[in-house]
Formats: structure tokens, C-alpha cells, sequence
């Protein structure tokens, strides 16, 4: 599907002095570029008006839909500046496949790939300067779909809007990469069976929030959830899947159940793990036996990953009964050897076999 894109520009951008500046310490979500691509759809017309328009506030009605039963999705992707200053993103038609599942999830109507990887590409030719150059800074995309019709009953909206949005960014734990402490909740759920977990929704991360609120409060970095039915299997964190590097040369995930969210960089790990001598595997995780079997040294690592955190170590968990610390609580050989390879080929810096990088500024 093509569509032409009307480009609206922002007459009162940044200047480079203040985009140097954000630029200098971005943060994380804090700052947003100087653009935003817009798409709409109806019944009548399907996907149209596709616009490149100044970033700014939305108007929409008090009583659309997404206001009021939640209609919405959205993903996260990243650009990456190589050296040369091209700017790459890391399987993007990946983060469009996805948005697509959850649409069908969620009554939205599915954005076809192409039109996806267009709107990211016209963002990223006409906001370019805000691309980071330099350490593990990156531009943070943010595509997301709502139900925009004015109409209080039950039902799919008949009008729909796409939006995606950019931010310059930094690492994404401002203390940068040290090994988690890991709250594991027994009492609150993400997601459950036959619901949305498997869709990047924001009523599964509005879910989370008590549970990590909850993990703060026992002085845990991060909140891990158990399966909603018997709390017995490891799903994922507030917004990373979960892996566990074992002594015998196995790299295990939970399995996708319907209630864990199908991470691009969770499938990606699993493909460079096989690269580095590991042997994937997808399982359900029964929490108890990997408290004991990181007590008897058969889990020797253990890790979280996603697109905002890449990967990071987890140290040790934490539940109403004790501590647990994984190792010496800094083993990280296997964790920061996939972290590295994947960097690597994000930042162009080695060679990408797997054709999982697409140029979209040359």
C-alpha cells in the first residue's frame, strides 16, 4: 500500500543549540524531536492523509474511544547512527508485524508493513539531526494506534488514528548497566489467559505499575510476574522478557504462553546465542526449581532484555521469603558477551550475517 505523504514543517524547531544540548544529555523519554508522522483510517476510506507535521498536542473528543475502553497499541523501535552517519534501525519490519498482532488483539485496523516502515522513514529523513551520536545513545521511535471516535458503546472505533513519534536517548537505567535486583510478585498479575499480554498495549503496562511500585517498596529495582493462574511460571518483567544462561551450556526463556509479549530482541537473542556456542531453548520456567537450581550453580546467569533496556543482568530475586543471589551476584560473561554482539550490529560495528538492519538515511 503507497500512500503520498503531505510534509508539514515545524517553523519553530529546535534550534541547534538546543538540540545540541539534548542531544549532550538526552535522558530517557524525556525530550521529543522536532516531528511526528500522523495516518487516519475509516471503513470508507481505509488507511489515508498521511501527514509529516510538527510534534504537538493531539485534539481529540472527550468521548473517544480510546478514553474510555482503552483501544490502543503502540511499539518501540530504535534508530542507531553508524559511523559513517547513516541511520539504521535494528528489524523494523519485525516492530511492524507486531504492531499488526496486536491490532487483530485489540479490534484495530492491521497497518500494512510497508506503510509502517514509510512512516518511519519519513520521520527519520526530516528529523535526522536528532539521531545521537556516540557511547549507547540512540533516537527512540514510538508508533502507536488509537480508536479516535467520538461514541460511548462497547464496540471498535470507526475511526482510527496512527501517530509515531520520536525521542533522543540514552541508556535506559540512568545508573547505568549493573545487575537488577529483581522483585518477584506473587500477589499482582500483568496478564492473564486469553487476554492481552501477547500485545503491546498499554492496559498490560498501566497492570504493572503496582507490582513495580511494589518491588521499589521491597528495595527491588524491577518487578517479575508469575503466571496469573497457578503463580508458578516465570512470565516476564514490567516490560522485558527474561532469560537464564545454564551451566550446561543452555539458554532458557519462557516459553510464549499467550500472556508473555513476543520480543523482537528476545528473538533475536535466541538466534545469537546459537552463534556463541549456547543452545536456545523455550520452556515454561517454574520459578521455585530456578531458586533452586541458581542455589545448586545449574543457572549461573540470568538476564532481561527489550528495546529500551537492551540487556541487562539480573543479580538476584527478591520475594517474601528472602534473597537469592545468581552466582557471586555479578556473573555476567555469557549476559555481556550477546549484550556486546548485539550492540555491535546495531551500531554497524560488526557485520550483520542475519540481514536484520535496514538503512532509512543514508
Amino acid at each position: 500500500m503507497s500512500l503520498t505523504f503531505k510534509v508539514t514543517r515545524n517553523e519553530n524547531p529546535a534550534t541547534q543549540e538546543e538540540r545540541e544540548a539534548i542531544l549532550a544529555n538526552p535522558g530517557f523519554g524525556d525530550n521529543f524531536t522536532d516531528h511526528m508522522v500522523r495516518i487516519s483510517w475509516n471503513p470508507e476510506n481505509g488507511w489515508h492523509d498521511a501527514q509529516v507535521m510538527p510534534f504537538g498536542p493531539i485534539t481529540i473528543s472527550p468521548a473517544a474511544g480510546v478514553l474510555h475502553y482503552a483501544q490502543e497499541i503502540f511499539e518501540g523501535m530504535k534508530a542507531y547512527r553508524h559511523a559513517d552517519g547513516s541511520v539504521w534501525s535494528f528489524r523494523p519490519e519485525r516492530n511492524a508485524q507486531r504492531l499488526q498482532a496486536s491490532a487483530r488483539r485489540l479490534a484495530l485496523p492491521e497497518l500494512p508493513v510497508e506503510l509502517y516502515l514509510e512512516s518511519v522513514r519519513q520521520l527519520l529523513e526530516i528529523d535526522k539531526d536528532w539521531v545521537p551520536s556516540g557511547g549507547e545513545s540512540s533516537l527512540y521511535l514510538r508508533p502507536f494506534m488509537f480508536g479516535s471516535e467520538a461514541f460511548l458503546g462497547v464496540r471498535p472505533s470507526k475511526q482510527v488514528e496512527y501517530y509515531c513519534i520520536a525521542s533522543p536517548a540514552a541508556s535506559y537505567f540512568k545508573s547505568g548497566i549493573k545487575p537488577l535486583t529483581v522483585w518477584a510478585s506473587e500477589k499482582f498479575s500483568r496478564a492473564g489467559a486469553g487476554g492481552t499480554g501477547a500485545a503491546k498495549c498499554g492496559g498490560n503496562y498501566a497492570s504493572s505499575m503496582l507490582g513495580k511500585a511494589e518491588a521499589v517498596e521491597n528495595g527491588a529495582d524491577e518487578v517479575m510476574f508469575l503466571d496469573s493462574e497457578t503463580r508458578t511460571f516465570i512470565d516476564e518483567l514490567s516490560g522485558m522478557n527474561v532469560f537464564a544462561v545454564r551451566a550446561d551450556g543452555s539458554l532458557c526463556t519462557p516459553a510464549l504462553t499467550g500472556s508473555i509479549l513476543e520480543g523482537v530482541t528476545r528473538a533475536s537473542i535466541l538466534k545469537i546465542g546459537e552463534e556463541l556456542g549456547l543452545t536456545p531453548r523455550e520452556e515454561r520456567l517454574n520459578f521455585k526449581q530456578v531458586l533452586a537450581d541458581i542455589e545448586s550453580g545449574d543457572i549461573l546467569e540470568m538476564f532481561a532484555c527489550g528495546t529500551a533496556a537492551v540487556v541487562t543482568p539480573i543479580g538476584a530475586f527478591l520475594t517474601g521469603e528472602g534473597k537469592t543471589v545468581i552466582g557471586d551476584g555479578a556473573q555476567t560473561e555469557k549476559t555481556f558477551a550477546i549484550r556486546e554482539r548485539l550492540l555491535n550490529i546495531q551500531y554497524g560495528r560488526s557485520a550483520d550475517e542475519y540481514g536484520w538492519m535496514t538503512k532509512f538515511v543514508s
